[in-house]
């Protein structure tokens, strides 16, 4: 179903988490570096909420700490120090990490501010061992240019990356603090983005502009998008961790689904007079003998099964409102998150899961004497089953998420999934959590320092574009892939370094599609340096190999990355042949195939190129073997006539 996003009145904002590739870290010297082999050590830590200055305490940071989790933090001894694990006092900010974020800053025309404060957002997810994050404002309302339209810019700012989340068990999570203090942009859109294809487009501008710094980490993890969606009468609502640009759009289309179903059924719960009875009723021993094997587990564990009454909700809950999705995962997903519950089961599901007929009778006959009300075919029963303490605790929170749907749809955080649905994640953070960071001094922007910036920013990725096309010939489709590659800057200093002896677009192609060839293959091109190409465009201007072999030579290097090219080519049986033994090899195939060659003459050409390249692939250029196959061919049919 095609949408009409204008009429419905959509509104989208982005914020832009971008990784920065510095030396050191946001607060300390440590390298931002990430590592996979065992930790040195870990701590164990609790964290509790606060309040802010103004004496408020913020409901996200209040939610996570009703969880009673504890957090045990990873380290290393050689690349983390007592920063991280806020056993000492940061240290002034990276120079080069404000260095990068003006010049951000300048590239999309905001104002910067005279002098640069640090403040503490509260985070007591466990993501931060200080249970705060540091973040800079560095500048406010600008903008960029999409294919769109204009989108403006209402904040930059510079924080520190939250720890690394490694494992999560019932009542703690492990955290590793090497990712804990990188220097991370956060860039905030106003919601001028009315489309979904409006909002991948603005992303992937953003994400150019940064990458045109060369200051920012590539790959997985190093740049993550939340997004800010909202309909006509739906409400904010905040999707974090939306690390992949081509699921931008299908995560704005379908939280437009979501929230169009919502405030529907918000109407007709109206309609009906719809009301949801607070009190918690104990149906245990109704279900005492029932086969439903979740609940069999409950109950021999001393676990309880608790219910509630939501008058005018009948038929609603079983109602879908994402692909996959329903109000009843709506309401799971709050006591999942609040409660730690497995999840719930209501009666428009029922009977199911082993639950009979019979037993749903039973349940909404005690039900309805024991809060003295009727229940009819327009209301539901909810009922969960788990230890008595969680059990209250998800219920309380499915009866808050209930008396949320009759008024439409609530402001919230939620967590994008891989298929561009959502699920609960938190509540909307608001302005409590923020208050002034005592260990770090304002920094004065310096006026020099900006005009030395502004007069060195990099090139656009439409100047960059213009300039590859215009100076090193490749077409467009080469050159777009390019500006926006990794490999960059890698591109430009090739061409430089190999300027007289090879062309840019072997050296694009080879970057840019041969990877991309070999990737497909199974071959991992990280290990693939800028020192291997180096050799490989060195041995292409000494003869070493030909053209052919490139493939071939950069499977060996992703296979062997300590090998010298000299060894790969010995590996491969690619070693470049000399002409004469390039001549002898083509002329004895064509004397071979001389049957061939008089019928066909001059067009026996294509099919024994394709034998004498059979054998000589990467062993020499392929025009120099079809030069000499064809002298060789008119030395026949001379000798011949």
């Amino acid at each position: 179903m095609e949408l009409d996003y204008k009429n419905l009145g959509l509104k989208v904002g982005l914020e832009i988490h971008q990784q920065l590739d510095t030396k050191r870290k946001l607060f300390c010297n440590c390298p931002t570096v990430l590592r996979d082999d065992k930790p040195h050590g870990e701590i164990k830590r609790f964290l509790r909420v606060s309040q802010s200055e103004m004496g408020d305490i913020d409901k996200a940071a209040l939610l996570e700490w009703k969880k009673r989790k504890y957090y045990v933090y990873q380290y290393y001894n050689d690349t983390t120090c007592l920063v991280e694990l806020d056993e000492e006092p940061p240290h002034l900010p990276s120079q080069e990490a404000l260095e990068v974020a003006l010049q951000v800053a300048f590239l999309m025309n905001m104002d910067i501010v005279d002098m640069i404060h640090t403040m503490r957002k509260i985070v007591i997810d466990g993501s931060n061992t200080s249970g705060f994050q540091r973040t800079m404002f560095i500048g406010k309302d600008g903008y960029v240019e999409t294919e769109y339209g204009k989108v403006r810019i209402s904040s930059l700012c510079l924080e520190e990356d939250a720890a690394r989340k490694i494992e999560e068990g019932k009542d703690y999570i492990k955290y590793r603090v090497d990712r804990l203090g990188i220097p991370l942009l956060e860039i905030s859109t106003e919601p001028d983005i009315d489309s979904p294809k409006m909002g991948k487009e603005t992303a992937k501008r953003i994400g150019m502009i940064l990458r045109a710094t060369g200051k920012v980490k590539r790959g997985l993890g190093t740049i993550r998008q939340d997004i800010n969606i909202s309909v006509r009468n739906g409400a904010r609502v905040e999707i974090k961790g939306v690390q992949d640009l081509d699921l931008i759009e299908k995560v704005i289309e379908r939280e437009v689904i979501r929230q169009m179903n919502l405030l529907e059924i918000s109407k007709i719960l109206k309609e009906r007079g719809a009301e949801v009875i607070d009190k918690i009723v104990d149906i245990t021993e109704i279900l005492k003998d029932t086969k439903c094997k979740i609940l069999q587990k409950v109950l021999k564990r001393g676990g309880r099964i608790k219910g509630i009454v939501l008058k005018g909700f009948g038929g609603l809950i079983g109602r879908e409102i994402q692909e996959g999705r329903r109000l009843g995962s709506e309401l799971a997903d709050r006591a999942k998150v609040i409660a730690g519950v497995g999840g719930l089961f209501h009666t428009d599901e029922l009977p199911n899961y082993g639950i009979t007929e019979e037993e749903v009778e039973r349940i909404k006959k005690y039900v309805q004497e024991e809060l003295g009300i009727e229940i009819t075919s327009n209301d539901a029963i909810v009922f969960i089953g788990d230890e008595e303490e969680k059990v209250d605790r998800a219920l309380e929170a499915v009866i808050e998420r209930s008396k949320e749907a009759i008024k439409g749809v609530p402001e919230e955080t939620r967590r994008a999934l891989e298929n561009g649905n959502t699920t609960y994640l938190r509540p909307l953070p608001g302005a409590a959590r923020m208050y002034p960071e005592t260990d770090i001094p304002p920094i004065r922007v310096d006026r020099e320092l900006l005009e030395n910036i502004k007069n060195n920013l990099p090139e656009l990725p439409e100047e960059k574009l213009d300039r590859f096309i215009r100076e090193y010939k490749l077409n467009r489709e080469l050159a777009e892939m390019l500006i926006t590659s990794p490999r960059v800057q890698l591109f430009e200093e090739l061409c430089e370094r190999f300027k007289s002896s090879i062309k840019p677009t072997l050296i694009a192609t080879t970057l840019e599609n041969t990877l991309r060839e070999i990737k497909r293959d199974g071959y991992d091109i990280n290990n693939i340096t800028k020192d291997h190409f180096m050799m490989l465009f060195e041995g292409l201007i000494e003869g070493k190999m030909s053209k052919e072999a490139i493939v071939e030579v950069l499977k060996g290097f992703a296979q062997y990355p300590d090998k010298s090219l000299d060894e790969i080519l010995e590996m491969k049986g690619l070693k470049t042949l000399s002409m004469e033994e390039a001549e002898k090899i083509i002329e004895s195939i064509v004397d071979k195939h001389i049957d061939l060659v008089m019928n066909r003459g001059m067009g026996s050409m294509g099919a024994l190129m394709g034998r004498c390249m059979s054998i000589l692939r990467g062993k020499i250029d392929g025009k120099t073997v079809s030069e000499i196959l064809k002298s060789k061919i008119m030395e026949r049919l001379k000798d011949n006539s």
